[in-house]
């Protein structure tokens, strides 16, 4: 799922569909529709950030 709206994301902002795409492949519940996916290659997390009211303590990432 995520390969499929980092896919979305990065056809958007390469001017090849408008935002409103966005909502039109997710709110039909079919990941076929957005006919693109991120490579599995190299996508990964690489921390989140939350709103001031939901700070969390940060965690040492394994050495």
């Amino acid at each position: 799922m995520v390969r499929n709206i980092a896919g979305v994301l990065m056809t958007i902002g390469h001017g090849e569909q408008t935002a409103e795409w966005a909502r039109t492949v997710l709110e039909a519940r079919n990941r076929t529709l957005g006919g693109v996916r991120a490579p599995a290659e190299g996508l990964y997390l690489c921390g989140v950030d939350y709103p001031e009211p939901y700070v969390f303590p940060k965690a040492n990432p394994p050495i």
